[in-house]
């Protein structure tokens, strides 16, 4: 026998028996999640996979002075890690009557990484502000409850600020699942434009 022949080919065997492996899990787009509601100024989206619940993007929003505080946290379950946020944050009005500025309150870091890379940008078709966040190194496998957005309406009539998620979870071993997760959280302000 040639033992050389016969271990490449082993080996070749083992690395497709592998390969195929990774793919055991797949990949998941989670786009229907459930809205939890504490108050109109604090929900939460709950996505859920085979009837257990992958994870929860919330948002708890104040308004002060005319200025809209959201405090955000995503929770996602142990056998997955975060690869990717992005927020698309908007005002909806009947008309495109106004523009709204959204600032980032609160510092994005983990305990011992440097900050994650955050992007800002506009989305000029919805007049949005939009968020991405991404190489969130120690961050990945936490709950994120760092991420302050601050939403000043200007001359935006709308008492309403949407969220639009988008989060990108990897699952952990060869088997995982990985998730995105899609969803739109309303959050309503009546006592905005009042200056509360």
């Amino acid at each position: 026998m040639d033992r050389r022949s016969y271990l490449a080919a082993v080996g070749t065997a083992g690395i497709a028996a592998t390969a195929g492996c990774s793919a055991l899990g797949g990949s998941e787009a989670l786009s229907d999640p459930t809205i939890h509601e504490d108050t109109p100024q604090r929900r939460h989206l709950s996505f859920s996979a085979d009837g257990e619940e992958v994870a929860s993007f919330g948002a708890d929003g104040s308004v002060s002075k005319g200025v809209i505080r959201l405090d955000t946290e995503l929770w996602h379950r142990d056998e997955t890690a975060v690869e990717s946020i992005r927020l698309v944050v908007w005002m909806p009005t009947e008309e495109n009557a106004g523009s709204e500025t959204v600032a980032l309150a609160a510092p994005v870091q983990g305990d011992s990484s440097p900050p994650p890379e955050i992007t800002l940008s506009v989305d000029r078709r919805r007049s949005a502000a939009v968020v991405e966040i991404t190489d969130l190194d120690d961050l990945r496998d936490e709950t994120i409850s760092t991420i302050s957005l601050l939403v000043d309406p200007r001359s935006n009539p709308s008492t309403t600020v949407a969220i639009d998620t988008e989060i990108e979870l990897a699952g952990n071993g060869l088997t995982a699942t990985d998730y995105t997760l899609d969803g739109r959280l309303d959050l309503d302000f009546p006592d905005l434009n009042g200056g509360a």
